[in-house]
């Protein structure tokens, strides 16, 4: 339980539903962010929305600190991925490996079936039984799906979403049916432990990186101008450049290995092939042919038609029919069939 009304509206449902309910926050937040996460996703403030939520449904109410792994798991591979010149996807990684992960062993150790999120997206069995799909949730503005496209199939089995059926508006009216507190709870876009969305001073502020400068260059590796550390830019970035250029630039490339932030002017954005690695599948266990997909280069891009082709290692190539804008590496690419989540990997090489 988030503190947020989709978390909210999940438990109600269930207790409607007939399930025994037990709800749990995961403390995530390291200490010292508690005061900037004070309103956000796990902090401060949601755990006693939470907490008085489960008084309501009068369901027993637990807050467990997770912070050690979400340290590991989420924040410093976040600031792993900036130094290594990709731009991260935390949560993704906090879903798989905090509420999909640790929150599993903690249902193992209070007897809980089944752990159960506010996430729209739905689970299904295939037409044959041997496998659980993951598909978008009926929301499409709301769809998470992208977000949990690398829970394997062992996690999935365990999986329950409620709000998979609902829309936004749905689940405002669930909240409201039962006077609870969140009802009207404004939602956060924000990354919950960066609620100034600046990236840059968040991962300074935590001694996670340190400024270096080096080189901005064109595409021919005309020197331009000079950077703090490749951390603090991310491809298809045109603002905040530090450099005085006849047209607009953009942030085409990022090379960790020369410390070089490469710019170019917006055609140089446009890529129809990538690669994509530590691919996991829905459907089936492994990729043995190409397949036709639309593919989502990140959570809000609208998709885009594409052919998908295995390779050695987990690896495949992904074949855009039509060019795409600033594919970023370190990115999830998500790949559908309608509305089921065929499988996705995480974006390498543009």
């Amino acid at each position: 339980m988030s503190g947020g009304v989709d978390s909210s509206a999940t438990a109600a449902l269930l207790i409607e539903q007939g399930y025994d309910v037990i709800g749990i926050t995961l403390k995530l937040w390291p200490q010292d962010c508690v005061n900037r996460a004070e309103d956000k996703c796990c902090g401060p403030q949601a755990v006693t929305d939470a907490r008085s939520v489960c008084d309501k449904l009068d369901v027993p109410y637990y807050l467990v600190d997770e912070s050690a792994d979400f340290q590991k798991h989420v924040i410093q591979y976040f600031a792993d991925e900036y130094k290594a010149g990709r731009t991260p996807n935390p949560c993704v990684m906090c879903n798989q490996n905090l509420k999909f992960g640790r929150l599993i062993d903690r249902a193992d150790q209070l007897g809980a079936d089944f752990i159960a999120t506010g996430h729209f997206a739905r689970v299904e069995k295939s037409a044959d039984g041997s496998r659980l799909l993951l598909k978008r949730g009926k929301d499409s503005r709301k769809d998470q799906s992208y977000f949990l496209f690398s829970l394997r199939q062992d996690q999935l089995a365990r999986i329950i979403f409620p709000l998979g059926e609902k829309t936004k508006s749905d689940t405002r009216e669930v909240a409201r049916h039962c006077n609870l507190k969140t009802a009207e709870k404004e939602e956060s876009m924000e990354i919950c432990f960066v609620p100034d969305n600046n990236y840059g001073g968040f991962l300074q502020s935590a001694n996670l990186v340190q400024k270096h400068r080096g080189d901005i260059v064109d595409v021919h590796g005309h020197v331009l101008g000079q950077h703090d550390g490749i951390e603090f830019y991310t491809i298809g970035q045109r603002k905040g450049l530090g450099i005085t250029t006849p047209k607009p630039v953009y942030v085409v490339e990022l090379d960790a290995e020369n410390n070089r932030v490469m710019v170019g002017d917006e055609s140089a954005l446009d890529r129809d092939e990538f690669i994509a690695d530590r691919c996991n599948w829905h459907p089936f266990e492994k990729l043995t042919a190409p397949i036709e997909v639309t593919a989502k280069i990140r959570y809000n891009h609208p998709g885009a038609a594409a052919t998908v082709t295995p390779l050695e290692n987990n690896r495949v190539k992904v074949k855009l029919h039509t060019p795409q804008r600033a594919i970023t590496p370190g990115q999830a690419a998500v790949f559908y069939q309608d509305d089921l989540v065929v499988g996705g990997g995480w974006i390498t090489t543009r």
